[in-house]
C-alpha cells in the first residue's frame, strides 16, 4: 500500500527499532511507496512512511532490494556528496564512501552480506542513515559510530 511520506523532523530523528519477522509486511508498503515515487527516489527507509523499524527498500540494477536490520560493517574511500531526501527540503553535503560492506537480513530474515563498490551506492548510505534515526546532516557521525 502506498504510504504518505513523513516530513516531521522530530519523528524522523527518533531511533528505529530492530525489525522482526512480524514486521515483514513493511517491505511491501515500502516497495509500493518507492514505486510511486520512482521518478525522484531510489530507496526509502521505514521511518519515511511512519514506521520506526530498521527496514529499507531500494533499487539496484532495476531490481527492488529489501534489507531488514542493515548495518554497515566496513567502509572505504570517503568522498563528499550533496544529497536530497523525500522527507527533507533541499540538499545537504555529507561524507559518503565508494566501498561499503553491509550485513543485513533478507525477507526470510536470513543473514546476508552485501558489498557495493560503485558511486551510485551513496543513495543507499543516506537511507541507512535514515534507518538508524539520523538526518543526512548527521550521517557521517552515525556511520563513524558517533
Amino acid at each position: 500500500m502506498i504510504k504518505e511520506i513523513v516530513k516531521d523532523p522530530l519523528f524522523l530523528g527518533r531511533k528505529s527499532l530492530p525489525a522482526t519477522p512480524e514486521d515483514s509486511h513493511i517491505a511491501a508498503d515500502l516497495a509500493d511507496t518507492l514505486y510511486a515515487n520512482r521518478e525522484r527516489c531510489v530507496g526509502m527507509a521505514a521511518n519515511m512512511i511512519g514506521v520506526l523499524r530498521r527496514a529499507i527498500v531500494f533499487y539496484e540494477n532495476q531490481t527492488t532490494v529489501v534489507m531488514f536490520n542493515p548495518e554497515i560493517i566496513k567502509k572505504e574511500q570517503p568522498y563528499t556528496a550533496e544529497e536530497g531526501c523525500l522527507s527533507l527540503e533541499g540538499t545537504r553535503k555529507t561524507t559518503r564512501y565508494k566501498k561499503i560492506k553491509v550485513q543485513y537480513q533478507n525477507e526470510k530474515f536470513e543473514k546476508r552480506i552485501f558489498l557495493k563498490e560503485k558511486l551510485t551506492w551513496k543513495q543507499y548510505i543516506a537511507i541507512v542513515g535514515v534507518i538508524i534515526g539520523v538526518f543526512i546532516l548527521a550521517i557521517e557521525e552515525a556511520i563513524n559510530g558517533g
